[in-house]
């Protein structure tokens, strides 16, 4: 601040002598440093001047908010028992010492020569987790994410006047990450209410409350960072990330606007410490709203189920493809009983539209289809060979321990074998028949069919950036089938005649399971 005191002192002098010329010069360039420090303030403290809005103040005080919504944030401490391998007799050593094995031995061979003894209890020992949660209901219910209570024998629900609940788990979800509990108050509990995350915008005010590092109730604000963070955490990200101090232990505690309304669940961190850094997610309202209806009312989640695997649509793809913009969900296979293969979806085909809901990535389908009523008629539009189809689909259910989606892949004539070729080379790879002898030294399945077998790829090629390795066995170029390896050179040829600049491969790896692969032609 000293380099400023001749200015001030400059302001002072002028407004005392305001009649010499001197000084009214003064007076001016005082008055315009006063405006441009009043300015970048945002204060607008000169008559006429207006403080932009990129100047202008965040909220004077939380302390309002945060005394109407404490009460509804609860702790959550979840205990669980794990038996020791060890005898309950036998001592206690530090693990890794060279008397483990022998130990374990001698107690194994006194127990069965006591064999008229009863067999002592196995050592228990508990573990403690802390976490966050918070009130939905007056009449008990309380929301917190899967990972707080996952494999708990006993959670307890500890509110802010220090009154301790015993909780029963109604339902839980690990994919996005929540879980219902009730507890059976004295008296009505303080709620909280959801808002609408829809509406949250980059910039906006937020205010995380729950338990960090086992401390109690803390209040923390920020602003919501971005939307639609993708931590591949689970099938459905779709996180708001926000620089509200968030740390461990507040996972499970409700994120609030300004409103003083729910409009996310704090879940995770990004910290290589495990302190805050400024970058935490939390779970939108508008995704885990309708997962707490049905663990409620089911104690379970029903969720819509299309029957297809899908991946992402990139430039190359989509130039492949004739889409004239990367969009949409790429079919690289349907499940035999799944619902879209009963309605004619077909392994090539690009989902654009999900029962009006325009799909622009591929990570948007799995969302809108697992929120879908299961039973539903829907229309899915899919582009196939350039042309839009549109295909009426009931939903099937989500199992919760389905396996992603294998392909149908016809199944080739056990005991046959293609008529060997020449090794042909293009795109950074060899290809050759595929005969029994390379379906035994790549282990590939009689369920991959007719196609080529990749025996060698360069390792600065393109193919092997995509992750094309030998065994793979190239199957279709562009949706038309491959047999042998000199039809790649044919079809790669075409292609280029055609102006095309890259090819669509369908690879199968030698379990069966498909994916597609777009490589620029050379």
């Amino acid at each position: 601040m000293t380099g400023s005191l001749p200015k001030f002192r400059l302001v002072a002098q002028a407004v005392a002598h305001p009649d010499s010329p001197s000084r009214r010069s003064a007076v001016h360039r005082a008055l315009a440093l006063a405006g441009a420090l009043a300015f970048c303030a945002g204060v607008g403290a000169l008559p006429g001047l207006d403080a932009p809005k990129a100047f202008a103040r965040g909220p004077d005080s939380l302390a309002d908010l945060a005394s109407d919504v404490s009460d509804t944030v609860v702790n959550i401490s979840a205990t669980q028992t794990i038996e020791e391998k060890r005898p309950g007799n036998a001592p206690q050593l530090e693990p890794g010492t060279p008397f483990d094995d022998l130990f374990e031995e001698f107690f194994r061979r006194h127990q069965k020569e006591d064999g008229d003894r009863p067999s002592p209890r196995p050592h228990e020992r508990r573990s403690n987790s802390l976490g966050s949660g918070f009130v939905i209901d007056p009449s008990g219910i309380v929301i917190t994410n899967n990972h707080v209570i996952a494999d708990a024998n006993e959670v307890t629900v500890i509110f802010t006047d220090g009154q301790k609940l015993k909780a029963e788990v109604l339902g839980k979800d690990a994919k996005v990450d929540v879980a219902v509990l009730r507890v059976k108050p004295d008296k009505p509990l303080k709620a909280a209410k959801f808002g609408d995350s829809e509406k949250m915008r980059v910039g906006d005010w937020v205010v995380a409350v729950g338990n960090p590092f086992g401390l109690g109730g803390t209040v923390t604000g920020g602003i919501i960072s971005a939307r639609n963070r993708n931590i591949e955490s689970g099938p459905y990200d779709n996180y708001f990330q926000t620089d509200a101090a968030i740390n461990k232990g507040n996972s499970g505690g409700p994120l609030f606007n300004m409103a003083g309304e729910v409009i996310g669940i704090n879940t995770a961190i990004l910290s290589p410490s495990g302190g805050s850094i400024g970058i935490g997610f939390a779970t939108p309202a508008a995704t885990v709203v309708p997962v707490i209806e049905q663990l409620q009312k089911f104690g379970e989640t029903r969720r819509g189920w299309l029957g297809v695997r899908i991946q992402n649509v990139d430039d190359s793809i989509a130039e492949s493809l004739n889409l004239g913009a990367v969009r949409g969900a790429l079919v690289a296979g349907t499940d035999d009983k799944g619902p879209a293969k009963a309605a004619g979806l077909q392994t090539g085909d690009v989902i654009i539209k999900f029962d009006g809901v325009e799909i622009k990535e591929s990570r948007d389908l799995p969302k809108i289809v697992a929120s879908a009523p299961v039973g539903k008629d829907v229309d899915v539009i899919v582009l196939r060979q350039g042309k839009e189809i549109t295909k009426s689909i009931k939903l099937g259910r989500l199992e919760d321990n389905e396996k992603p989606a294998k392909a149908a892949v016809k199944r080739g004539e056990p005991g046959k074998s293609p008529t060997a070729g020449s090794v042909e080379k293009a795109l950074g790879m060899e290809f050759s028949s595929l005969t029994d002898d390379l379906r035994q030294k790549f282990s590939i399945k009689n369920s991959v069919g007719a196609g080529v077998v990749v025996t060698n790829v360069d390792p600065n090629s393109a193919a092997a950036d995509k992750h094309i390795q030998p065994g793979d066995v190239i199957m279709e170029i562009n949706q038309e089938p491959i047999k042998e390896p000199a039809d790649i050179a044919k079809k790669l040829q075409a292609l280029k005649s055609g102006g095309k600049k890259s090819a669509l491969l369908l690879v199968a790896n030698g379990q069966g399971e498909v994916r597609f692969v777009a490589l620029a032609l050379l």
